[in-house]
């Protein structure tokens, strides 16, 4: 890996297959008006942890003010509008959360934040992948490129720990198989 970019294009694809399967269980919710709520909670688990606090958490707190450094605005520019993002999709997890907090589903409120997250997230990520990344790749010399992927590793280990990634891929595992392939 050259590029700090491509650890999280990579990301970006389990996300996306997230997404993959959180609108099929958003569609069985809409369909029947119900689904086992251990899911919700295993995919509301897997966005908080892996899309946000580790994903997001690499690029809020390590590749953004890189790229700041490197002269890409925040403000007025594709990094805040990237950032504004991130927020609105906390928001949409949080919501996913509530609507199956006590083990009782409220099925409109679960349809209602899922699809606002997956249409919020699937064109975010084709932002960063189009736009704001190639920006990065641009304007950050090879040598710190090489420290942001040492500090995303360091970054993951402490935030994440020891073996959350594989379990949080597997659960996605689980999911493929139960709801994309049934």
């Amino acid at each position: 890996m050259n590029h700090a970019s491509e650890d999280l294009r990579h990301e970006h694809e389990s996300v996306l297959f997230g997404l993959d399967v959180l609108e099929k269980m958003a569609g069985q919710v809409k369909q029947t008006g119900a689904l086992d709520t251990k899911d919700i909670a295993d995919m509301v688990n897997f966005l908080q942890l892996f899309a946000d606090k580790c994903h997001h958490g690499k690029e809020e707190k390590l590749f953004f003010p890189a790229m700041e450094a490197a002269g890409i605005p925040n403000e007025g520019g594709p990094i805040g509008q990237m950032l504004l993002e991130h927020i609105q999709g906390r928001r949409l997890i949080a919501e996913m959360g509530i609507s199956v907090a006590g083990g009782k589903l409220d099925a409109d409120m679960f349809w209602d934040a899922a699809d606002g997250y997956i249409r919020l997230m699937r064109p975010h990520i084709n932002k960063e992948n189009m736009i704001l990344f190639p920006m990065g790749d641009q304007a950050l010399p090879a040598e710190k490129q090489a420290q942001l992927l040492q500090q995303f590793e360091a970054f993951e280990a402490e935030v994440m720990g020891k073996g959350v990634h594989e379990k949080l891929h597997a659960v996605l595992d689980r999911f493929e198989e139960k709801y994309l392939h049934a």
